[in-house]
């Protein structure tokens, strides 16, 4: 009965220090993957590429990154792998020391594709163990999580102004660095995962909410939340890969002053990332939603027509408002279907993370054709599927 009681404490506990170090390890996998993107202007100079080859280095990775996710996610929820995420930072690590020395087109695609491989790793396995950690505050877990990625892609454009700009692409390998403290992190997180397997095993079977909707509303309450992904990582896509282009283009700004501006954005995204899980936590998701996604309209719409000081006004609401969505709609689409954690996180980040290569790479060949002010004209209407947010369900009502 003594363990029994211990058990049900241990479930409702919230670990921060778990959730804490999750949150760093994701800093640290998201700075790496922030590279990518940020040495953008200086291969492309390097190597004479296209913006149709940019945005296919991006569909790589972000294809790696994605399409097995959901796999990750299935497996994991059948057989929890407390080592996975350690593994999966030591394919990151390899595809870095390797981005560093690649000297051509397709051993850079190559790289991406192993630091892909890496992210699809760790995402689905990392968000299963802020689940198990959030002691029942599953919004606020969710956005601690994600704080720590949001903050590490905001990271990257800084140290490649810093770092990579002036010193060039082999000093990519100094990151490696980056990646063996996440491996420590990890294996940490590990041995803490694996002492906690039946607390895990129990928490997924005690479910705070009970899924009392049909078949048919669940699949179109899902497609309604992928659609607003959709909306959402298309919309980034565009700032994160072809911010510092559109402003390089239109205002004749160095590559350093870009990447400080998109430095703002990113952390912008960054500071917004902690709002929507606890905010959801305490008057509904479906709120969450509607606000971020559509409450970004007005800022989108006028971002093109700004001026260089505007710009950086409104990129700073953009982000803000924008990243608090995704924590709400991870932890709404695990409410609507419990007990599948890990599927749920595979899914949605993997469906996120193959928008955003989709988007660059389509966004790429939109911007070689027509120019990158276009590209920013017609992104700017993206948030208005936000108006989606109505047909979803009122998941609260439905709480016991």
């Amino acid at each position: 009965m003594n363990e029994q009681a211990s058990t049900e404490k241990i479930i409702e506990k919230t670990v921060f220090p778990i959730l804490f170090a999750l949150s760093f390890s994701h800093l640290l996998n998201d700075t790496i993957q922030s590279l990518i993107p940020a040495i953008y202007p200086v291969i492309k100079t390097s190597y004479k590429l296209s913006f149709s080859q940019i945005g296919l280095i991006t569909l790589t990775f972000q294809l790696a990154a994605s399409l097995l996710q959901p796999f990750v996610g299935i497996y994991t929820d059948k057989k929890p792998q407390p080592y996975s995420l350690a593994i999966g930072m030591g394919f990151t690590l390899t595809g870095l020391i390797m981005l560093s020395l690649s000297a051509h087109f397709y051993t850079m695609l190559f790289s991406v594709g192993m630091i892909g491989i890496g992210s699809s790793i760790f995402h689905p396995e990392a968000s299963r163990m802020a689940h198990v950690a959030s002691g029942g505050k599953r919004g606020l877990a969710q956005s601690v999580f994600q704080l720590g990625g949001n903050a590490g892609s905001s990271l990257g454009p800084l140290l490649a102004a810093w770092i990579i700009v002036p010193y060039g692409q082999f000093s990519v390998i100094w990151f490696s660095a980056i990646a063996l403290l996440a491996i420590m992190v990890l294996t940490y997180v590990g041995n803490w995962y694996k002492g906690f397997m039946l607390a895990r095993s129990k928490k997924a079977s005690i479910q705070t909410v009970v899924n009392q909707f049909s078949k048919g509303r669940v699949i179109f309450s899902i497609v309604i939340l992928l659609l607003l992904i959709f909306s959402k990582y298309f919309y980034m896509a565009s700032l994160t890969n072809y911010f510092t282009f559109y402003l390089i283009n239109k205002f004749h700004v160095s590559v350093q002053t870009s990447q400080i501006y998109l430095f703002v954005f990113l952390f912008s995204v960054a500071a917004g990332t902690l709002l929507g899980g606890p905010i959801g936590d305490k008057i509904g998701r479906k709120y969450v939603i509607w606000a971020s996604i559509l409450g970004t309209a007005p800022f989108a719409l006028l971002l093109p027509h700004a001026n260089l000081f505007w710009i950086g006004v409104l990129i700073v609401p953009i982000g803000m408002i924008l990243a608090s969505a995704f924590s709400a709609i991870l932890v709404y689409a695990q409410e609507l279907i419990p007990g599948k954690v890990g599927l749920v996180a595979g899914l949605f980040f993997g469906f996120a993370f193959g928008m955003g290569g989709i988007g660059s790479a389509l966004l790429g060949k939109l911007a070689d054709s027509k120019g990158i002010e276009y590209v920013f004209s017609i992104c700017a209407f993206l948030p208005l599927i936000g108006l989606l947010t109505g047909l979803l369900p009122n998941i609260e009502a439905k709480k016991k």
